[in-house]
């Protein structure tokens, strides 16, 4: 396993180079979800470990340039979408700051950052995975070009810890198409960078599909790092902890072996725990809303009569999240469009498929 300590740059002994790059990393959804954060171990570091599909067409696209810093300058300026974005600097900010020590060399050099999203922004889809993602993506190529002769696999292993810092989940967006994170007694996972599911990946979930069926394109009523949070002190954390320890190694089985009838009982139970721990926190958080309740009881009823093999999953929103074998797909989706659209905002679906991480374009 790599160690922090494996992956800091070198100082820079010369100016620092000017470069100019294009990076797009996907959103991920959690099977095995990570909700809560262990204390004094450090910055992101998950309760427990979970499993996600790398997503493809739910991506952010960004556009990095490096230049030296003049004296007195700042260290980066950032648009969302062709505009500046106030809201979104203090995070970046801190998020510059703890991968500093990572990447020394970003003290003597002005990011000029713009990112746009192929989804909508903080409405249950993980845009701060995809965006953080991205950006270490980039800063990794920046790294690459100023100190040649890194191995692929450490600038991958480093480009996951990096965004893990920004964004937990953003650590499962850079490679796929099944990304573990948090140490498992079971699995050669880590806490600090996402792994690769290193077993084949059964024929009957290759090309997964996944349509995200957009109920409320809002503002979430709770960000994920206030929900983490609750986690401590909530009086069924430990097992649920438990729980998500068992259902990670079930959920990795069913993939390597084509249990579907295993993976929909274990995958929608995981969506459930997940809004059944915030709205038994204090403060509680209901996210559902009346449209998702009855998309679910819809995705129950049509898998009953057809016997097909798709669930659901919920990212901790209001959206749902309907996955299922290509093999069904040409079924699938016009049932998708004539009875679960009029559940949707504006009859909004995004239909997506499994991925395989960040790339350059």
């Amino acid at each position: 396993m790599w160690t922090e300590k494996d992956l800091i740059s070198p100082r820079l002994i010369a100016e620092a180079i000017s470069f100019e790059t294009k990076w797009q990393a996907p959103s991920n959804i959690a099977l095995v979800k990570y909700w809560g954060k262990k204390s004094g171990v450090g910055p992101q570091i998950p309760a427990n470990a979970s499993v996600s599909f790398t997503l493809s067409a739910c991506k952010t696209e960004t556009e990095l340039q490096v230049r030296p810093r003049k004296t007195g300058e700042s260290g980066f300026q950032f648009a969302f979408e062709g505009k500046a974005k106030p809201s979104f600097e203090p995070k970046l900010h801190d998020f510059l700051q703890r991968i500093t020590p990572l990447c020394p060399y970003l003290d003597d050099v002005h990011l000029t950052i713009n990112s746009s999203n192929t989804f909508p922004h903080s409405s249950g889809i993980a845009s701060s995975a995809s965006g953080m993602a991205a950006l270490s993506a980039a800063i990794m190529a920046y790294e690459q070009a100023q100190f040649p002769g890194m191995s692929p696999e450490k600038a991958l292993v480093k480009a996951s810890w990096l965004a893990r810092l920004g964004s937990g989940s953003a650590c499962r967006s850079l490679g796929g198409p099944v990304v573990l994170w948090g140490q498992h007694e079971s699995f050669n996972s880590s806490d600090e960078y996402g792994t690769a599911m290193e077993q084949p990946l059964h024929p009957d979930f290759q090309g997964c599909h996944d349509s995200i069926l957009l109920i409320d394109t809002g503002e979430k009523q709770v960000s994920s790092t206030v929900g983490h949070g609750l986690m401590k002190g909530h009086p069924f954390a430990a097992a649920r902890f438990e729980q998500a320890k068992t259902n990670l190694t079930e959920v990795i089985n069913c993939l390597q072996t084509g249990n579907w009838t295993q993976f929909i009982a274990l995958v929608e139970s995981e969506a459930l725990t997940l809004h059944a721990m915030m709205m038994t926190s204090q403060p509680y958080f209901i996210l559902m809303r009346p449209n998702t309740l009855a998309v679910l009881e819809k995705i129950g009823q049509f898998r009953h009569e057809t016997g097909l093999p798709l669930c659901y999953t919920l990212d901790a929103g209001a959206n749902v999240h309907l996955l299922y074998a290509d093999s069904a797909a040409a079924i699938v989706k016009p049932w998708i469009e004539s009875e679960l659209n009029p559940f949707c905002h504006e009859n909004r679906v995004i239909h997506d498929q499994m991925g395989m991480g960040a790339s350059k374009f």
